[in-house]
């Protein structure tokens, strides 16, 4: 997964970075066929604003999020996109099951 960081009126530290690497791999572990994903950390005034776009196979997610602190911002947005991520895999999931047997159960009506 490729991430791109960008910051608006902050400066992106390398603890920042790093701690938005590690939030973002859990969301590799649900759903690996994230390809890109950016994330926008933005200071206004006194609130911390994180927003972030998941490219993946078949579908964009964007997911942002507005707290007092911008580790608090970050978490609250891994939560949401996780939560996304998770939804968009139930969704292109194959939930039918097979007939296991389908002359089987042929083979036993005809015996009655």
């Amino acid at each position: 997964m490729q991430l791109n960081l960008t910051g608006h009126h902050i400066e992106i530290t390398d603890s920042l970075r790093n701690y938005v690497e590690e939030k973002m791999q859990r969301i590799e572990r649900h759903f690996d066929k994230v390809t890109n994903t950016h994330v926008i950390l933005t200071v206004e005034s006194v609130r911390h604003k994180a927003e972030a776009t998941i490219n993946m196979r078949g579908n964009n997610i964007f997911a942002e999020s507005t707290e007092d602190n911008m580790y608090a911002a970050i978490d609250n947005l891994t939560d949401k996109l996780d939560r996304q991520v998770k939804k968009h895999k139930e969704k292109i999931t194959d939930h039918h099951q097979k007939d296991p047997q389908p002359q089987l159960i042929e083979e036993e009506i005809e015996e009655d």
